[in-house]
């Protein structure tokens, strides 16, 4: 036990390291975007001294590394700053109660939680299933037809995908809204009704990872000696799948899963465009359009820290369910 806490700390410590190297990247790559937002406020004719004030106000005419440790130490005490677009829609519409970067991203972030967690409900047990029984009857009809369907919906753009299913289930067969439109006070079965077919497309995009891995990894197991032990004593072929090769095989499917639901938090931008889905993805098309820095910055904060703690769960969880990997050579 002492062994798998001190391989736990190990990876914590390599992950908040890794998440200090990801916040310098994200500040650097955000300031060197061309322009300038005080320039883009005040529009071409804009005095030099009102572009010098505002940018004084907002702190950037302090040189980048100061900027970077307030901006890290503010982000330290959970304090996001105040987004640029805000500023700027106060300054052309008069005193307005501001709101902070956190009372944006926060149901945003929450919409999306939500949208994973369907996505995620149906996925990973469908694609699993699907994984255990292409091993079973590998090599049959119901194996090659799997393995087609899941590489056409892997090798299909998002959008296109999307487009695909609300012409079938809005459109020709108005079963499902074609725009989730998610407002505050929602019933849990609306919100449930409007994300269905963002879900049901991030589906058809994570599948095929997660069943074609499943099927690998059980298929390299069904040659051990102990797969071959349990079919001599006559179990049938389903049971030795499910009770001998599937649980030696989670180490790898683990990861693949790991992987397929960060994707489904920092890589549903496109999914979020197309369905009008009120997400942190949404809100960060948004933010880039409006050069709004702050929003930009803890976006992609949230995304590699999601992306991190993700795969620390699954380096954990593959550690727990193989004792081989606690001892490396």
């Amino acid at each position: 036990m002492n062994a798998v806490l001190k391989i736990i700390l190990q990876r914590l410590a390599l992950g908040l390291l890794t998440l200090f190297i990801v916040s310098i990247v994200i500040f650097t790559a955000v300031n060197m975007l061309p322009g300038d937002f005080a320039q883009a406020i005040l529009g071409q004719g804009a005095t030099p001294e009102a572009i010098a004030s505002i940018r004084r106000d907002l702190g950037l005419d302090q040189n980048p590394v100061t900027r970077y440790l307030i901006w890290l130490g503010d982000m330290l005490r959970g304090d996001l700053g105040i987004s640029f677009a805000q500023l700027n829609f106060q300054s052309n519409m008069g005193a307005v109660e501001l709101k902070t970067v956190t009372d944006q991203i926060a149901p945003r972030f929450a919409n999306t939680m939500f949208l994973a967690g369907v996505t995620a409900a149906i996925a990973v047990p469908f694609a699993v299933t699907l994984g255990v029984l292409a091993a079973l009857y590998r090599n049959s009809v119901f194996d090659k037809a799997v393995n087609i369907s899941t590489l056409t919906s892997i090798s299909s753009p998002e959008f296109f995908l999307a487009y695909i299913l609300i012409l079938f289930l809005a459109v020709l067969n108005p079963i499902l809204p074609a725009i989730s439109n998610i407002y505050q006070g929602i019933s849990f079965g609306d919100r449930l009704a409007a994300t269905l077919l963002p879900a049901l497309t991030l589906t058809l995009v994570v599948t095929a990872h997660m069943m074609r891995m499943t099927r690998a990894a059980i298929i390299n197991l069904l040659a051990s000696p102990y797969i071959e032990m349990a079919r001599l004593k006559g179990l049938s072929p389903m049971r030795v799948i499910v009770k001998h090769a599937l649980p030696n095989a989670l180490a790898p499917i683990i990861n693949v899963i790991a992987l397929n639901l960060a994707y489904l938090i920092t890589g549903v931008v496109v999914v979020e465009v197309v369905f009008v889905y009120p997400g942190i993805g949404q809100l960060f098309v948004d933010a880039v359009k409006n050069r709004d820095i702050p929003v930009v910055q803890a976006c992609c904060l949230i995304f590699a820290g999601a992306y991190i703690l993700l795969n620390l769960a699954a380096d954990i969880l593959s550690i727990l369910t193989n004792p081989r990997l606690r001892h490396p050579k």
